[in-house]
């Protein structure tokens, strides 16, 4: 007699998260009041940017992630478009560089100092002009330098070549309608979007065509969502025609049904995903909840496999997801987000409780690093390529009992000796030369005695500390000849 499994395994099971101390927030933030179903909020290793109320035109807020508290009023912001700004995003090959669109109807792209501001930035590197009604969307391609994706309320997706400010693509017959969102596959080939119309659809940039679509993807008539997963398959969040919300995942192969369908709630607020490539976990938050729901999407049916929920008190505003090589890896973080109050920004951080402090290979496969894969000539010819993929154990730190650490490269270029080539006195040998004239103000000789002796010690040390290096230049000698 054999017993069924009722509980599914996964390392996931028991990700549970967590809001900082209130001294690790953002305090003091005008947050856009604009009605518009964007994030409002954009996040990397370096920097924190919030779409922010300004008067007499659009601005945000970038704020150096360590610059915690309470943000003075008087904080420089970017302040270059004539109207509301709708949508930014950073740059993955550039923690520098972030794209906003505006209600102005154009794009700007902005580099950002190193430090983050110390005064108002109103030019931008580049002017993208091209749509006739307000931006709404603003997306960077995963692998190509300088592609940069904008989507506005004139139903035209645009496809820029930021380092020549010139249009790439235009597609602007495929969508009859308001576009919703808009999101890159894995290697940047296709995109997906969700339309007004109820449509998903799958869009090849380059030749300007549909590959599949989906009518009625959710019935309701309430804003949706569709992003690419890693495997290529499509995640949807909606509403029913009974105004219940709803999740959805699809294969581009046969949209005809979808793999699977999940109903969550009855509640009103836009459902916005945000995705984990390394561990197929999506996280959903609602416009006006106070609550993250994260689900793990699996190979097996029901393919969208409830995790937990992260639940607060105030409702959220916004929200912000840290890309992968922003964690703390060596705290078990596989994602964090900034939600919006009303007037501050408080980070959430979801962790996988593990006993050992060591660096987990299984939380944290190899991940998208900051280096493009293809400039943007070589996309628009028709190469495709996977993100480069970098290694967090690089970022593992190791916690306060463990912080013995033995770099072997670090003892052998940083402490060699300048003179190792030839032989000469040592340091030590000059500290002990030290005439005993100079301790004679110390005025007893006992104090003289005793710094002697401290001198000595120090000789012997230095000398110690020499053989070490000399052995260590021999093995290193013997190791770049073969000779193990």
């Amino acid at each position: 007699m054999s017993f069924r499994k009722v509980v599914r395994q996964s390392k996931f099971r028991h990700v549970f998260g967590q809001p900082v101390k209130n001294d690790q927030c953002y305090e003091d933030i005008r947050v856009s009041r604009v009605t518009w179903d964007s994030t409002f909020c954009a996040v990397n290793p370096k920097f924190l940017a919030v779409i922010v109320e300004a008067s007499g035109g659009g601005a945000f807020m970038v704020l150096p992630l360590s610059k915690t508290g309470r943000i003075d009023k008087a904080y420089p912001t970017v302040c270059g478009h004539t109207g509301p700004v709708l949508d930014i995003d950073w740059c993955p090959h550039n923690d520098e560089v972030i794209a906003s669109g505006s209600e102005d109807c154009t794009v700007m792209v902005w580099q950002i100092p190193e430090n983050g501001l110390t005064s108002p930035l109103t030019e931008p590197v580049v002017v993208l002009e091209g749509h006739t009604k307000r931006v709404g969307i603003i997306t960077w391609h995963p692998t190509a330098r300088n592609v940069l994706l904008s989507a506005g309320c004139d139903n035209v997706v645009l496809i820029w070549n930021v380092g020549t400010a010139e249009e790439l693509y235009r597609l602007d017959s495929l969508h009859p309608d308001l576009i919703y969102n808009v999101s890159w596959n894995h290697n940047g080939s296709l995109f997906c979007s969700a339309c007004k119309d109820k449509s998903v659809r799958i869009i090849d940039p380059r030749r300007g065509t549909l590959v599949a679509e989906r009518e009625k993807a959710h019935e309701g008539a309430r804003p949706m969502r569709a992003i690419f997963l890693a495997d290529g398959k499509v995640f949807t969040t909606g509403f029913s025609r009974m105004s219940e919300r709803q999740l959805a995942l699809w294969d581009p192969e046969n949209l005809e049904e979808p793999m699977a369908l999940q109903e969550l709630d009855s509640s009103n607020g836009a459902l916005l995903p945000f995705y984990d490539p390394d561990t197929s976990v999506v996280y959903v938050c609602g416009k006006g909840d106070s609550s993250i729901r994260y689900f793990e999407i699996t190979n097996e049916p029901p393919y969208i496999h409830f995790l937990n929920t992260f639940t607060s008190k105030e409702p959220q505003r916004g929200m912000g997801s840290m890309p992968k090589r922003g964690l703390e890896v060596s705290k078990c973080e596989i994602a964090r987000f900034y939600k919006l109050h009303e007037r501050k920004c408080e980070p959430i951080v979801m962790t996988v409780p593990r006993k050992s402090d060591l660096f987990q290979d299984d939380l944290y496969p190899d991940t998208a690093g900051p280096e493009a894969a293809l400039e943007a000539e070589d996309w628009v010819s028709g190469q495709d390529a996977d993100p480069i993929l970098i290694s967090l154990r690089e970022a593992y730190v190791p916690s306060k009992q463990r912080d013995l650490k033995v770099s072997r490269r670090n003892v052998l270029s940083d402490s060699r000796p300048a003179s190792s080539s030839r032989p000469g006195p040592s340091t030590a040998t000059t500290i002990t030369d030290v005439p005993s004239g100079i301790f004679a103000g110390a005025g007893e000789s006992g104090k003289l005695e005793e710094v002697m002796k401290e001198l000595r010690a120090l000789r012997v040390l230095v000398k110690e500390q020499g053989e070490r290096i000399s052995r260590l230049e021999e093995q290193l000698g013997r190791m770049e000849n073969g000779d193990t």
